[in-house]
């Protein structure tokens, strides 16, 4: 069964841009975190909660395509999808896109479970990946 794809709207403001009015490029990936943070909460899977139980989700890799610049007071979405499920790991391809369906930043995201206090790869739990694969 496929997880369907989540979308997250994104305004630009002034402090998400350079002296140009372009979106600062360290800030695409605040965008990206929030809409996995936001997908992952429209899940049911909240921060504290796994914090709690020693497990955290890290960024351990990630590839970014620029394609065109987003602008000062832009209206978009991040369109974030889950491509793969490992036993320690989730893979996302999210796409920051304007309000003509343009895509204009693409990032492939390895996401790590993790105990945060060892700083180790643990399992992620069967019921993360059971409210993944829920149907909303």
């Amino acid at each position: 069964m496929a997880i369907p794809s989540f979308s997250w709207p994104v305004r630009v403001y002034y402090e998400d841009t350079d002296a140009g009015g372009v979106v600062y490029h360290a800030n695409y990936l605040k965008f990206f975190e929030r809409a996995r943070t936001e997908f992952l909460r429209a899940k049911g899977v909240t921060q504290e909660p796994l914090l709690a139980q020693d497990i955290a989700f890290v960024v351990n890799h990630m590839s970014i395509d620029f394609i065109q610049p987003a602008r000062l007071d832009d209206a978009l979405e991040v369109v974030t999808e889950v491509t793969h499920m490992r036993r320690v790991a989730i893979e996302f391809c999210q796409t920051l896109v304007n309000s003509a369906g343009q895509c204009l930043c693409r990032a492939n995201v390895q996401v790590a479970c993790i105990n945060p206090k060892k700083t180790k790869p643990v399992a992620i739990p069967t019921t993360i990946i059971a409210e993944l694969n829920r149907e909303s």
